[in-house]
């Protein structure tokens, strides 16, 4: 069955589009423009050429700083040597190699490219013939990771982005591992069609991976502190204009005026004040101030202190924003723009109003820096009835807390404390066995299902009064 012209389009490298650049286990997200020059692990280059190719190609980086699709050679240069039986005889005296460092930075200055340096390196070992196979084939592939400027450019999707994330800086996205995420979209139930409420300070990696599963069908409430609603990660994914359609944000800090019946749209803040703001913030001068569990349960439920500063999950892991990203086109707006925007931003404020005050959210997924305690029984407020909902955290004392809490609420059943555990392998011909080095904890998550509490408690002052016996802790799973 043929694709279609327009579907086949969605494999090809585009001008800004957003692409993950790959070279060995390491990632960048970057956007497709020309003339842009780009430094990706110690190597300069522009991404002009790699315009109309296939996603997934892998490119050399040849002199001038152009990308050539690299054609596929295959390896048999352990074959054409004679391998040793073993290595015992081989001393690292350092004078095995004949080539010293300026025979081979001539060689990178005549534009001879990595692998002919690589076969060169092998010709003038001394020692490589006696190498067993084995030491032979490590030996060229810790030289070509070394020579060679190889790049292959990926399509941007949760899983690359969560482990480039994971990978570099776990810290802006509060340590959550990409399989501990793959199961909070499972116990979350995020497909197209849903209405799902979305918490997190996690860059937005966790609100791009929901509109990715969703595919721009249905909606999503983005619940966010501070001034401004944090897109960074989202952006890399490169979604298309309709993807955004379907998005609403709601601030955090009007939760309680909207369940109390007085929430106005008249109290936004201004759009310059917006854009001051978000201004502050990524570029680090705003005063961040962090609430802590104390003051998280002295506040109501609904007031979790989102007049506090966003935390640090708008500073990316090496990736620029999507202004910075296309510097060419940034115009300062008309006050006729910054209106239309402002009235824009109104508008979709009253349809997230709208959207919550329905109360018939399908999901409802927290994934935040903040105590979760009081964001989940607020929020919770927003599910319909036999909905499922995930809570992420770090740590799983405050989740604890968070099961003993709805516990006492009622109002929800299937209460599960879990913890993945994820181990990586090499699997090799001969060779494979556990990886020596691994995560130590991906976090913990906190899954249930919402029903119609029919046995709410009754109050203190009632005649007639049941006791229930004390919740018991939940068992790690």
């Amino acid at each position: 069955m043929e694709e279609s012209p327009r579907s086949g389009a969605l494999h090809v490298i585009r001008e800004r589009d957003w692409a993950v650049l790959k070279r060995n286990e390491v990632f960048k997200a970057v956007a497709v423009v020309k003339r842009r020059k780009i430094i990706f692990e110690k190597q300069w280059f522009y991404l002009d050429n790699a315009i109309g190719n296939v996603y997934g190609t892998t490119f050399e980086v040849t002199s001038g700083g152009s990308l050539q699709p690299k054609k596929r050679v295959d390896e048999a240069t352990t074959e054409t040597k004679k391998a040793g039986t073993d290595n015992r005889n081989i001393i690292d005296d350092g004078k095995s190699q004949k080539l010293t460092h300026d025979d081979i930075k001539a060689l990178k200055d005549k534009g001879i490219k990595g692998q002919e340096i690589v076969q060169q390196l092998i010709e003038n070992s001394a020692t490589f013939s006696d190498k067993t196979e084995f030491a032979q084939d490590k030996y060229i592939k810790k030289k070509k990771k070394k020579y060679e400027a190889v790049i292959t450019i990926i399509k941007p999707s949760t899983r690359i982005l969560s482990t480039m994330y994971y990978s570099r800086e776990p810290g802006k996205i509060n340590h959550l591992r990409y399989d501990t995420l793959a199961q909070m979209l499972t116990w979350g139930n995020v497909h197209a069609g849903n209405k799902m409420i979305v918490m997190e300070t996690c860059a937005g990696l966790v609100l791009g991976a929901a509109m990715e599963r969703m595919g721009g069908y249905g909606s999503i409430i983005q619940m966010y502190p501070g001034g401004g609603a944090v897109r960074a990660a989202t952006n890399c994914f490169g979604f298309p204009e309709s993807f955004f359609q379907t998005l609403y944000e709601f601030p955090l800090s009007k939760v309680r005026s909207l369940l109390s019946g007085t929430f106005s749209v008249k109290a936004l803040p201004s759009e310059t004040e917006g854009d001051m703001l978000a201004e502050e913030e990524s570029n680090g001068a705003f005063d961040k101030k962090q609430l802590s569990t104390q003051e998280a349960d002295m506040e109501c439920s609904t007031d979790i202190g989102m007049e506090s500063g966003l935390p640090d999950e708008q500073e990316m892991v090496d990736l620029p924003t999507d202004g910075e990203a296309l510097e060419d086109d940034k115009t300062k707006g008309t006050v006729h723009d910054k209106q239309r925007k402002q009235e824009e931003r109104r508008k979709k404020l009253v349809e997230a109003t709208a959207l919550l005050k329905d109360k018939d959210a399908d999901g409802l997924i927290v994934a935040s820096r903040f105590h979760p305690a009081p964001l989940l029984l607020s929020l919770l407020e927003f599910v319909a009835p036999s909905r499922p909902f995930v809570v992420y955290c770090q740590y799983k004392e405050p989740l604890l807390e968070c099961y003993t809490k709805l516990r006492e609420k009622g109002g929800v059943v299937n209460l599960k404390l879990s913890e993945t555990w994820l181990r990586n392998y090499q699997v090799l011909p001969d060779r494979s066995h556990p990886r020596l080095t691994m995560s130590g904890g991906g976090g913990y998550l906190l899954t249930g299902i919402t029903v119609i509490n029919e046995n709410p408690k009754t109050d203190d002052h009632s005649e007639q009064k049941t006791e229930e016996p004390a919740p018991k802790k939940p068992k790690l799973q």
